[in-house]
């Protein structure tokens, strides 16, 4: 339309008049969208308007000037409106830039300089050297040098904000558009003034015309009131796309230098060197970058932001020579949330990474930014604490604990939640011969503390005897996770010990009956290591043979976890859980209150397990036809009162689940 207009109907310009209006459009726009949408801050789109104010000025001043006044010297009142403009729009997009970024984007930079770079470099050639070389009055040679060296600057910045991160929405793309315009044109206009081919009113008003309706239609769209807050959008990383162009640019250079030589033209050399070696160190710095990047991301964990547990395993192999060389103390912290499978089942998983984000956040605080801490996996986390003896590794524990513990976590709008951890604790003893050992002695420290109670810090054992008692304890263990991968149940009996002890806390039973029925229910069936592999993938009836020899699993269990000091009430539970209250159970025919209440809970507990999994000879029941089972065993086979407690949470969603849990997956890499 503008193209199709008359420049004058009688003495009216009035293509002059239309170009304007729509040039002044733009700033009349960038107004109204502040206004209407409300951009936080207001301050970058203020100075924007008011460069495409003075940009407004600018092509009222050149038009009339060519059109009316038919004065065409160059430069003229409009050039300086043109010029005064490009450090508005600069400051502009360096305050929208600030405040889309809460962090500093340094590949996202050196991106930016390094494309600049380039373009200057083809600038010098194409367009600065030529006009220093024409012998033009100075002001004209001021002002054609001018409008490169402007647009250099514009290029850096708007390189800059497309690099960097933030939203990308309607108004970004517009913004981009009003960008690529000016450069675009701007860029021609001087060729044109080189070659002494520009006229008013030819193709460039087409690209100067649709830059100012990109602006104004930029700050009209409602999502422009969201442009500048800083939001957990990250920056273009180094794509294919993008790795492609910055090669391109690092070989402009020695491209020009081999046009020069077929031309046989030998121009700018000292130029085009400097630049390449400013094009190499920025290359150099930008794969620097990257290398530290990708050692970053390696040792560092992608949801907590903590260090990962390779770094973890490897500065703590360091830290234990370095504390065995100069006798330093050292000390390690394992530490679990409690109960967190349960925050995923109620809140969602979501949630639970919001959980672990800020457990995370708390104990960063409270370690301090000198110690080693990271994730050591799901919901575990390990600190490695240099010059901490025993007693200071004790207190720092607790301190831990309470750092998380002391305020509730919001997992979901109003809804928050108190997370407690566990902790175990190991300091550096001689008898710890690698940073392995370390943390094992702290793992099963952690274990203990679960095993009384969670909620609590543990100290790992530094006699070379207990070390010896904790091996025992973790070989049952191991053979406790076999049996189950034989009987195809991985995680059984880590299932059946919580079950167990959330029965027996439910019954408010004592805290040594909760422990001795909670280390029964982990080495429930030990005793059938013993047992051939066919009879426990037996698919058809047993022969009596077969049934005498199951019915022995009981007592040999009980006579191997016997053995282990303080574990003698614990072996005799184990001897009694296929006890039946009616007395018609193995190995004693105990019946009714004669049998340990804990070997009563462990019979529940290990005939849901039994029921609830798949078998060589039957498919696992429903979990319809499995609580039937249970509630026709009251009375015989099982305590009634126990049958009721356990079907009890198991409508609360508190027992029942079949699943390998943290713990086990622990003790799975043991045995691996």
């Amino acid at each position: 339309m503008y193209y199709a207009l008359p420049i004058f109907v009688g003495t009216i310009p009035l293509r002059v008049i239309v170009y304007c209006a729509v040039s002044t459009s733009a700033a009349l726009a960038v107004w109204w969208g502040v206004r209407r949408n409300r951009p936080e801050p207001r301050a970058p789109w203020v100075v924007l308007g008011l460069s495409q104010l003075v940009y407004a000025l600018a092509d009222t001043t050149f038009y009339v000037s060519h059109y009316v006044l038919n004065e065409t010297s160059y430069p003229s009142v409009a050039d300086a409106f043109y010029l005064g403009h490009y450090p508005l729009v600069v400051a502009g997009l360096v305050m929208l830039i600030r405040q889309r970024r809460s962090d500093r984007d340094l590949p996202g930079l050196l991106d930016a300089v390094s494309l600049t770079v380039v373009a200057g470099l083809l600038s010098w050639v194409f367009v600065i050297g030529p006009q220093t070389r024409l012998g033009t009055p100075l002001l004209v040679e001021m002002a054609s040098l001018a409008y490169p060296l402007m647009d250099l600057v514009l290029l850096l910045v708007s390189l800059r904000l497309l690099f960097g991160g933030g939203r990308r929405d309607a108004s970004f793309v517009l913004l981009a558009l009003w960008l690529a315009a000016i450069l675009t044109a701007d860029t021609v206009y001087v060729l044109q003034r080189l070659d002494l081919s520009y006229e008013a009113g030819n193709f460039l008003d087409a690209i100067w015309l649709t830059g100012n309706l990109a602006l104004g239609a930029c700050a009209l769209h409602p999502s422009m009131g969201r442009m500048a807050q800083a939001v957990d959008v990250p920056a273009l990383r180094l794509s294919w796309p993008r790795l492609a162009i910055l090669s391109a640019g690092a070989l402009i250079g020695p491209l020009v230098l081999f046009v020069q030589h077929f031309n046989g033209v030998r121009r700018d050399v000292p130029v085009i060197a400097v630049g390449c070696a400013v094009l190499f160190a920025l290359t150099a710095t930008r794969l620097a970058g990257l290398a530290v990047d990708q050692r970053r991301l390696a040792i560092t964990d992608s949801l907590t932001r903590l260090r990962s547990r390779r770094y973890f395993e490897a500065r703590l192999a360091d830290e234990v020579a370095r504390a065995r060389r100069a006798g330093s103390p050292l000390g390690v912290v394992i530490l679990d949330v409690d109960r967190f499978k349960s925050i995923n089942d109620r809140f969602g998983h979501p949630a639970g990474d919001r959980v672990l984000v800020e457990v995370a956040n708390r104990l960063r605080a409270v370690a301090g930014e000198e110690r080693v801490l990271a994730r050591y996996g799901g919901e575990e986390f390990a600190l490695i604490a240099t010059g901490a003896d025993a007693d200071n590794l004790n207190r720092l524990a607790e301190r831990l604990r309470h750092g998380v513990s002391h305020h509730p976590i919001a997992v979901s709008g109003r809804r928050s939640v108190t997370v407690t951890l566990s902790a175990g604790t190991a300091a550096f003893a001689p008898h710890y011969g690698t940073a392995s050992a370390l943390v094992s002695a702290a793992d099963r420290a952690l274990y203990l503390a679960k095993d009384l109670g969670r909620d609590r810090a543990v100290a790992g054992g530094t006699s070379l005897t207990e070390h010896r008692e904790d091996v025992a304890v973790d070989y049952l263990n191991q053979v406790a996770d076999l049996v189950d991968l034989r009987v195809a149940s991985p995680g059984r009996s880590l299932a059946i010990a919580e079950w167990a002890r959330t029965v027996a806390e439910r019954l408010k039973r004592t805290p040594g009956e909760i422990r001795t029925v909670h280390r029964a229910g982990r080495l429930l069936d030990v005793g059938m290591i013993v047992l051939p592999d066919d009879l426990l993938t037996e698919s058809g009836p047993l022969t009596d043979q077969q049934w005498h020899l199951l019915h022995e699993h009981p007592d040999s269990g009980a006579r191997m976890v016997g053995v282990l000091p303080d574990h003698g009430e614990v072996a005799e539970v184990i001897r009694q859980h296929h006890e039946r209250w009616d007395g018609a159970g193995y190995p004693a025919g105990l019946t009714r209150d004669a049998i340990r209440v804990e070997a009563r809970i462990l019979s529940v507990c290990d005939a849901w397990a039994a029921m609830r999994a798949d078998r060589p000879h039957r498919r696992a029941l429903t979990h319809e036809h499995a609580v039937r089972e249970l509630r026709s065993g009251r009375g015989a086979r099982f305590d009634p009162e126990l049958v009721d407690v356990f079907l009890e949470l198991l409508d609360e969603g508190a027992v029942g689940d079949l699943v390998v849990g943290p713990a086990s997956a622990r003790e799975d890499s043991r045995l691996s």
